[in-house]
């Protein structure tokens, strides 16, 4: 199991050691895209190349490759898949930095503060216009109907999230949920699209959806802490805009949890009037251990993304996903024991 007081885990790859083998594979994802470029109308390819530059470290395109691992065998078929849910990928962030007024991510202008929101808006619906036109393009309807209704059921959680911002009363259960849909969707999505086109069964391939889900969960866990610990610099994207546009995430419902009820009314006027500095709501989080509870969360959330893939070890995708656990797992790590 995966939990951070386990001493006997052996020490987790760097990323740069994960992706290693997948090398030519992303060099591939590279290409198509950049081909998808001048499938576009001539009016946007500039907005398009810019969204594409600077990327992350691109987990989904990652889950595809891994959960359709075959020796190192680059196939077209994943490729186009990773590109598909890359797209849809892109399209949500451009939309959340909107809703964030976020300006930075990936240590660049976001979409939206280079071209303005309106034209960030219509490049997102062409990104998520495009994925599908590329979904469609598969022999089987199979990988269209996924796609779709997973870009629907990550739209709703959006939206869902959109209804209750400044919403105090938001529960742990209807936060779950969320996640589960804006994030941990598509991470499902992703490998079971990738085992499903690599020809494995589909009881694998609804395992390696299950696993990835949970770790979708834990990575929104890790991407809500990190909001209030980490550093803009070293993550690249701009920080502290969760509490700021009104969403109560994991560590402030713990922390609502937590406080006295007095205490609670006192807090959440400081929030509405913008009263409380990042560095006072992190020490209120130590003093009432929220850290310690939320990193129960996500552990847990690790530990059953495990519990799924035992029946299947003996498979070649298992070892390559389960290395993007361990990597998540030290991620998390170095900011909760950072804090």
């Amino acid at each position: 199991m995966l939990t951070a007081q386990n001493k006997s885990q052996p020490r987790p790859p760097a990323f740069d050691d994960i992706v290693k083998p997948v090398v030519p594979h992303m060099q591939a994802l590279d290409r198509f895209l950049d081909t998808q470029v001048e499938r576009f109308e001539t009016d946007i390819r500039d907005l398009v190349r810019y969204s594409l530059q600077n990327q992350g470290k691109r987990l989904r395109p990652l889950l595809v490759f891994f959960g359709g691992w075959r020796e190192d065998v680059v196939s077209p078929e994943l490729v186009r898949a990773a590109a598909v849910v890359e797209l849809v990928h892109l399209a949500t962030l451009i939309h959340d930095d909107i809703l964030d007024d976020a300006t930075l991510r990936h240590n660049s202008d976001t979409v939206s503060a280079r071209y303005g929101s309106t034209a960030a808006v219509l490049l997102g619906d062409a990104l998520f216009s495009q994925a599908l036109v590329l979904a469609a393009e598969f022999p089987t309807v199979d990988v269209c109907r996924a796609v779709s209704l997973s870009t629907r059921r990550v739209c709703a959680g959006e939206i869902r999230q959109t209804f209750e911002r400044g919403n105090a009363d938001f529960s742990l259960e209807e936060y779950f949920r969320v996640i589960d849909l804006k994030t941990a969707e598509l991470f499902s999505v992703s490998s079971h699209l990738g085992a499903s086109l690599a020809g494995y069964e589909p009881e694998f391939a609804e395992a390696a959806g299950k696993f990835s889900r949970h770790l979708g969960v834990a990575y929104q866990i890790f991407d809500d802490l990190a909001d209030y610990l980490g550093d803009e610099e070293k993550i690249g994207k701009t920080l502290g805009t969760d509490l700021a546009s009104g969403k109560f995430t994991l560590p402030v419902l713990v922390l609502l949890q937590r406080l006295p009820r007095g205490e609670q009314k006192l807090f959440l006027q400081r929030v509405r009037r913008g009263e409380l500095e990042a560095s006072q709501l992190v020490e209120l989080m130590k003093d009432y251990a929220v850290i310690a509870e939320v990193s129960s969360s996500f552990e847990q959330e690790l530990n059953k993304a495990e519990a799924v893939l035992e029946p299947f070890a003996e498979l070649e995708p298992v070892p390559r996903l389960r290395a993007l656990s361990q990597f998540v797992l030290s991620q998390f790590q170095r900011l909760a024991v950072g804090s």
